[in-house]
């Protein structure tokens, strides 16, 4: 199965990605319209932001009205629950429909949440909360399903693997700004206004996804028929090499989950202030932005599967080195150098789904990958908690570490995504 024979239909736009390298690798990453290219990121970011922004203040509420810990975990863990939930029926909807169907229930999903949070803040005690756990689950919900719809989308106009790698890492761009633009827009409104205006910006942030959807052409869908729609979704698991490939990206997860939850310990511990913290976390997320904006001029010197077994090296060796950094400028260099081994897997990670798995079923394919990343971010925190508790956050940091490198010897043995002709990146490095 190749990404190249995908049926495509309807006008191309003239405007192209330009080629980063001259010759055949480059030739062949000038494929994709950029006008859709950038529909895709700017709309993932549409429904992305509002989600994290509601996150954000869903916490902050609760805490500001005297609730513990226990509803503030209750109300983050519905939005990583609701993803899990529909993240098979969001796949096979991608698959059968493409990208505008999904996409449009994803922004009523995610308007509506934003809605209810608003009516929310007129109202006190159970109700109140009740509401903001059902917006939880419509943002987190809504939320995965366009990224779902999304991924699918980019992974169907891309034509071989070096197109795949420079999409996915263009694309990646778009959770990590958006996880800052939606709290930090919530956060404003919430100073200027309150709550309430906080929310209807987050109900309206997704009308900028509608505005993209206009720019993404329909395509026709590799949809299955009669017997093959009734398949089961776990007999894709019998694919080779998918459920390795599964368990890597859950290990790849876990760095991200015990990253957020043990720093915030280890700075506490030196003596660190809470803004100084902040610029720590916010130094990862930079850095894996950057990476991915970087990943596109190299794409085609670029092996996924020795990419990720190489991140997930550097990941367990950053790791161990952790818990040894006292200051905060060592705690800062290492949180950099782990957003650029962590964030430089993903897609990598995306091109080998694709590779492996039928056309038909990318969006199965791409909903397991986000069941397990959403199973590992409701219940890894808890996991850590308890463990770093009884053993400390150091100990936590090395067994992540080992888990690392155990996990790119599994991304060792995967199958080297193949797209147009090998030779056609071979030959420029």
């Amino acid at each position: 199965m190749l990404p190249a024979t995908h049926s495509r239909s309807g006008p191309r736009v003239p405007e192209r990605i330009q080629p980063a390298e001259a010759g055949a690798a480059g030739t062949a990453a000038g494929r994709i319209d950029l006008r859709v290219l950038r529909a895709l990121i700017v709309g993932q970011l549409g429904v992305h932001a509002p989600m994290a922004g509601l996150r954000m203040a869903a916490a902050l509420q609760a805490l500001r009205e005297g609730h513990g810990p226990w509803t503030v975990g209750l109300l983050l863990a519905l939005f990583a629950a609701a993803a899990v939930l529909l993240a098979m029926h969001s796949g096979r909807m991608a698959d059968r429909h493409g990208y505008h169907r999904p996409v449009y229930l994803s922004v009523v999903m995610v308007s509506i949440a934003g809605g209810l949070a608003v009516l929310s803040t007129f109202l006190d005690g159970w109700p109140h909360l009740g509401l903001l756990c059902v917006a939880a689950m419509l943002a987190g919900g809504g939320a995965n399903m366009g990224m779902l719809a999304i991924q699918h989308t980019a992974g169907a106009e891309a034509r071989d693997s070096t197109e795949r790698v420079r999409v996915f890492s263009w694309l990646g761009v778009a959770p990590s700004f958006s996880n800052v633009v939606g709290p930090v827009a919530a956060g404003f409104m919430i100073d200027l206004g309150g709550f309430a205006w906080a929310y209807a910006l987050m109900a309206a942030m997704p009308l900028l996804t509608l505005l993209c959807a206009r720019q993404v052409p329909r395509r026709e869908v590799c949809a299955p028929a009669g017997a093959a729609a009734r398949r089961p979704a776990w007999t894709l698991l019998q694919v080779p090499g998918l459920r390795r490939l599964l368990l890597v990206s859950w290990v790849i997860s876990m760095g991200w989950d015990v990253h957020a939850f043990a720093v915030p310990i280890i700075g506490h511990d030196r003596g660190l202030t809470a803004s100084t913290i902040g610029l720590i976390v916010g130094t990862f997320t930079l850095s894996v932005t950057l990476v991915r904006l970087a990943i596109p001029a190299i794409a085609h010197r670029v092996r996924e599967v020795t990419a990720v077994s190489a991140s997930m090296v550097g990941t367990g060796l950053v790791f161990a080195v952790y818990p040894f950094a006292e200051s905060a400028w060592a705690m800062g260099a290492l949180s950099a150098l782990l957003g650029i081994t962590l964030g430089s897997s993903q897609p990598m990670v995306l091109s080998t789904l694709h590779h492996l798995t039928p056309q038909d079923r990318h969006g199965e394919a791409l909903a397991f990958r986000s069941m397990a990343i959403n199973l590992s971010s409701t219940a890894m925190p808890l996991a850590f908690g308890v463990a770093g508790t009884v053993v400390g956050p150091a100990l936590l940091f090395w067994i992540v570490g080992v888990s690392h490198g155990a996990g790119a010897w599994l991304a060792a043995g995967l199958q080297e995504p193949r797209g147009t002709p090998r030779d056609e990146r071979g030959s420029s490095g």
